[in-house]
């Protein structure tokens, strides 16, 4: 395998271990607070800007991780470990897509005194079944490296 494919999974690692780390912040920070005090998610009241975290974090991986795939294709273990590292993302982004983001526009977009303070801790408790999956995106990309 050539110092590329190499430079691509190290870089699609450390971009996977990013969005642990993200998760992990919403997880531990922001989830606790927001379904108390919805403003602290909605930018147009003083809150963070979730998107302008994600949509490049996850761009940014997806791309490197493909390019990663393709790169390194000719090693058997290696590829393995990268589809691993696709499939358990992909799980996880189209669950995101589905549910997780519309909802919570619905939460951002909603006056704070009417958000359903019940509904948005079901959210955040949800939520925490993304960060197995990302784990594994992580964990198998580690092994990628490992591996390569």
């Amino acid at each position: 395998m050539g110092i590329p494919a190499l430079v691509l999974i190290a870089v699609a690692t450390l971009l996977a271990c990013v969005l642990v780390g993200g998760g992990l912040y919403e997880t531990l920070v922001i989830d606790p607070a927001w379904p108390r005090r919805p403003g602290i998610i909605q930018a147009r009241n003083g809150g963070i800007s979730r998107r302008r975290f994600w949509i490049p974090a996850h761009s940014l991986f997806e791309l490197v991780l493909i390019a990663a795939i393709v790169a390194a294709w000719g090693d058997a273990g290696v590829r393995t470990a990268l589809l691993i590292a696709l499939v358990s993302h992909a799980v996880m982004r189209i669950w995101t897509l589905l549910y997780f983001v519309p909802t919570a526009v619905a939460f951002e977009k909603a006056d704070p005194v009417e958000v359903d303070e019940s509904a948005a801790r079901r959210w955040t408790r949800r939520s925490l079944l993304r960060l197995p999956l990302d784990l594994i995106t992580a964990v198998s990309l580690l092994t990628a490296l490992a591996l390569a």
